[in-house]
């Protein structure tokens, strides 16, 4: 029955003028979109479903993952300035001392690291200065009224108390999409096969699990160890398919927690209610096999805080409990972010008291609790779960790895990523071994800053002509997994904005705005749209090699390989390494794909160094069988090793494969190149 209570809150609801561009989500993104559009003159009005402005930049993430800073243009980089002046003032400075604060250079005119409530003083600021009327606490009516349509252009939105928005361009600044998916835009959510858009480092992704975010000892993962009978520990995912297969899990969610070391101004950490010890068993059976580690990742902000994140097999991430979120009901959504939540807390009461842990993580522990002074209306917990991503757009254009690492034209940039290609953990696994494992965790450099197009923030041009979506932009899981950095959504939040301003001066869809316009006030505007990056000296150009080069990341690796380019003389972004370790059971295969049948040379790329073996085996599959070749590693071969000459059929019959059976010394998978003989 429809409630009197609501239908007078309908009527008495004050009406609202309409604004030129309404900007739906006051994450750093959407302020920095909001504060463009009144600068350039038209009304505006920012709707933010809580009660905080910055989204992550105020909620704890105060250790900006920027990559190459030189490409933070704009109103994104008038904010790490801002922070650099505030910062400046030796009063604020109230429990540490900035000459011994790392972060903080004189003579730089920005700064990267910073407290949470100075974040969002200084973004309230910008917010005042720009005249943006703020409205909080208004969340999109997501019953089917909260979005009304023109055809397929969005003329008013709705939220849940009744308000309606009317507006000429709208901008979805949400960490989760909500109007873009309200207003019938088409979206993606988990990984896609590795072969929807030719990439290498999508779908599932055990072979890219080679960093510290995985298990280093042997973990059993039964509930009763050593009897799959009794079940898996809690998080164990017992269904995980091929690597590179699409899904639609998500990589991890966490709290990025501030912490204090200041007596005076911290608080211990309590055991939460609902506190249940079987979701830490995983915790503290890896201490008992032996890994001896805080698994915290603590990078300090002024006066003696903290941004806190995860590190290492079991810490803050929690891995296969939030699939859910992107599409769920705010109910459902505020029942994940407390069963988050919860998580957290029972995380840092277990490492800080729990007698199955060693006691000097214990002691270590002793040091840390909440800030009396950060989130003070949340007891010291974070107002902002690290949505890292939810849903992506699928626009006319969508950024894949070949955008990140520069190997195809990007058109009509709107401004630069340039962070590693990072996706969390996304499952939790049992390996033919019997262990558990994680599974998801990527991280690799796309070389150098690239561009991001206009296309990937306007959704299909039949979709919708008014709208900006410069958060969930269209991208591929792996690549929104360099996007998805808090001073790039401002950097798209600016050029969103200004976009936004030209459709309505010049009357067209957004997809329709005159670039060469907008290229023009986004340079005026100090934003950074291309950057010259030197190509790497350590790297060799593949294209000048000649033949047919297959690359690490292009190969099959088996057992666990890990990711470097800290020698020089290899092929492409890098080359994979056994770490000297589990030999016999580790190989790579690298098979091509050739046009004719005939004879080729194969050629084996390394990095050479002292410490590499002497006696790799590696096997050449041709048509006339197999032949194992030994190849000495510390001896350097600038245009690879030849293999010998073999005789190939057509297609991808034959193959190469680096072994690591018996061998001395680290053994190095980069590249295989095929040239053809007369």
């Amino acid at each position: 029955m429809f409630r009197l209570s609501a239908l007078l809150a309908l009527i008495l609801a004050p009406a609202l003028p309409a604004a030129d561009v309404v900007v739906y989500g006051g994450t750093s993104g959407g302020v920095a979109a909001a504060i463009q559009a009144a600068r350039m003159g038209k009304s505006v009005v920012l709707i933010e479903p809580t009660d905080h402005v910055g989204g992550l930049t105020t909620g704890g993430l105060g250790y900006t993952d920027s990559g190459t800073k030189g490409v933070v243009g704009g109103i994104s980089r008038e904010f790490y300035q801002r922070v650099k002046k505030y910062y400046d003032d030796p009063k604020v400075w109230k429990y540490g001392d900035r000459s011994k604060y790392a972060s903080y250079r004189k003579d730089e005119d920005a700064m990267w690291t910073f407290e949470p409530a100075t974040a969002e003083m200084i973004l309230r600021q910008m917010l005042d200065e720009a005249k943006v009327p703020v409205t909080f606490k208004e969340r999109l009516d997501r019953g089917g009224k909260g979005v009304k349509l023109d055809g397929k252009a969005i003329t008013s939105i709705t939220t849940e108390s009744g308000k309606s928005y009317d507006g000429k361009v709208f901008i979805d600044a949400t960490y989760e999409g909500d109007l873009m998916a309200a207003a019938g835009v088409s979206f993606a959510v988990g990984r896609e096969a590795v072969k929807q858009y030719g990439e290498s480092l999508n779908g599932i992704a055990r072979k890219w699990n080679q960093h510290t975010h995985r298990f280093l000892m042997k973990v059993d993962p039964y509930v009763k160890p050593g009897d799959p009978a009794s079940g898996l520990l809690f998080g164990i995912d017992p269904k995980l398919g091929t690597d590179g297969e699409a899904d639609q899990r998500l990589q991890a969610y966490c709290f990025r927690m501030c912490m204090s070391n200041v007596a005076e101004n911290r608080v211990p950490f309590q055991k939460p209610e609902g506190y249940d010890e079987k979701m830490y068993e995983l915790l503290l059976r890896n201490y008992e096999a032996g890994d001896k580690r805080l698994p915290l990742k603590l990078d300090m902000m002024p006066n003696g805080k903290t941004d806190t994140n995860n590190n290492f097999a079991v810490s803050t991430d929690f891995i296969g409990q939030n699939y859910k979120y992107p599409e769920a009901s705010y109910a459902e959504r505020e029942k994940i972010i407390h069963e988050h939540e919860v998580y957290q807390k029972g995380l840092m009461w277990t490492l800080a008291n729990h007698p199955r842990v060693p006691q000097s993580i214990r002691d270590s522990m002793a040091v840390w609790g909440l800030p009396k002074d950060e989130f003070v209306t949340t007891g010291g917990w974070p107002h902002q779960i690290y949505v890292r991503e939810a849903r992506r757009m699928v626009g006319d254009y969508v950024h894949t790895e070949a955008d990140c690492r520069r190997s195809r034209p990007t058109p009509m940039s709107v401004g630069m990523g340039s962070y590693n290609m990072d996706s969390h953990n996304c499952a939790r696994y049992v390996t033919p071994e019997g262990f558990v494992q994680n599974e998801g965790d990527v991280q690799v450099s796309p070389g150098g800053p690239y561009q991001i197009s206009y296309g990937s923030i306007v959704p299909k041009a039949a979709e919708c002509p008014n709208l900006l979506v410069p958060v969930c932009v269209s991208s591929s899981h792996i690549a929104y997994g360099s996007i998805r950095m808090e001073p790039v959504f401002m950097v798209l939040g600016q050029s969103a904005a200004t976009a936004a301003v030209f459709a309505i001066d010049d009357a067209v869809p957004v997809q329709k705005v005159a670039y060469e316009k907008l290229q023009k006030r986004m340079l005026a505007d100090k934003q950074v749209l291309d950057y010259s990056r030197p190509a790497n000296p350590q790297a060799v150009d593949a294209t000048k090699l000649g033949g047919i080069v297959v690359d690490d990341d292009k190969a099959k690796a088996t057992g666990e390989w890990t990711p470097s380019s800290s020698t020089a003389g290899f092929v492409g972004h890098g080359y994979l390494h056994d770490n000297n370790a589990d030999k016999g059971k580790k190989t790579v295969r690298y098979t091509p794909k050739l046009e004719k049948a005939g004879k080729y040379e194969v050629f084996l790329h390394y990095s050479a160094t002292s410490n590499r073996a002497t006696n790799v085996p590696v096997v050449v599959n041709s048509a006339d069988g197999e032949k194992t070749v030994k190849v000495d590693q510390r001896k350097a071969a600038e245009k690879g090793k030849s293999l010998g000459v073999f005789r190939f059929a057509a297609g991808e019959a034959g193959w190469v494969e680096v072994r690591t059976d018996g061998t001395d010394g680290h053994v190095i998978a980069d590249a295989v190149r095929f040239v053809a003989k007369e």
